[in-house]
């Protein structure tokens, strides 16, 4: 039997939108407006790939804000 393959996505400075479905954790389309609201989307030619650092700011930005509501 052939050992299934995985990547660590933890050190890549960008992705294809079906890995950072994986990273976030949820679907396609979703991971997809994630990045276009982050500002992480680039395009190569055809290729469409999401800068990992600027999802992750962007998210921690929404914790920080839903926090910041539940003390009030």
């Amino acid at each position: 039997m052939r050992k299934t393959r995985t990547t660590e996505a933890s050190n890549k400075v960008s992705v294809n939108a079906e890995t950072l479905a994986k990273i976030l954790d949820c679907g396609r389309p979703t991971a997809m407006k994630i990045g276009e609201a982050a500002g992480a989307r680039i395009q190569i030619g055809k290729r469409v790939l999401y800068k990992v650092d600027r999802i992750e700011r962007y998210l921690d930005g929404l914790a920080g804000e839903a926090q910041k509501e539940n003390a009030l």
